[in-house]
């Protein structure tokens, strides 16, 4: 393992110390994501099916974590009552979505976390989230070597601070409560990767009931 890195219990490999505080303000929205244009709406609607096939209806509730622009509640506003968005950054929800600031006081349907979980300083609270299903996409780690992910273009030091193979995601998602419906690749339609290796990882959990 690299300097500065560290593999959890659950097989996550995590950034020790950051250096630096990403301000994820609407400049870097608009850097990161809304550049893609046309993209981000073909995204959102891959998501949106790929959701409503893993779980088999559509919600009526849906939390975005780090709802960025708004793509993606925007298409979900379509079909669900209930759409909800939380996110440091200072873009406006969509019209009809309400913004919250406490994700832990409702109860939602779904819960998404759309390239936002592996930015947030500590990850291990998906355990209290009052929900059915939550779903993820994040960078899928395969290091294969320490030169591999030194030089990996999801590794950015400071801004991405936790790493998941496919394993790594399905076991943390298991200790903090939650069993696999469905995990694929399915984002590399869109966002294509560089090699034979899956770029984009896209899992849909559902919560296990006490």
């Amino acid at each position: 393992m690299i300097e500065n890195y560290k593999k959890d219990d659950n097989g996550v490999i995590r950034q020790i110390n950051v250096s630096e505080i990403i301000n994820y303000d609407k400049e870097y929205v608009l850097n990161s994501y809304v550049k893609y244009g046309e993209l981000t709406n073909y995204i959102s609607h891959l998501r949106y099916g790929y959701l409503v096939a893993a779980i088999g209806e559509t919600p009526k509730s849906i939390l975005d974590f780090g709802y960025g622009s708004g793509a993606f509640l925007s298409v979900c506003k379509k079909s669900m009552s209930k759409c909800y968005g939380y996110d440091i950054g200072d873009f406006d929800v969509p019209d009809g979505c309400e913004r919250i600031d406490d994700i832990f006081s409702t109860h939602y349907d779904v819960v998404t976390f759309f390239d936002s979980l592996e930015h947030v300083s500590d990850i291990y609270f998906l355990n209290k989230l009052d929900c059915n299903y939550v779903m993820i996409s994040v960078p899928e780690c395969h290091y294969f070597s320490d030169e591999w992910f030194e030089s990996w273009k999801h590794r950015r030091e400071d801004e991405h601070l936790w790493h998941f193979s496919t394993k790594s995601l399905i076991d943390f998602m298991n200790i903090q409560g939650f069993i696999l419906i469905n995990v694929s690749n399915i984002e590399d339609n869109i966002r294509k990767p560089v090699d034979e290796f899956g770029n984009i990882l896209t899992g849909v959990f559902k919560k296990i009931k006490e």
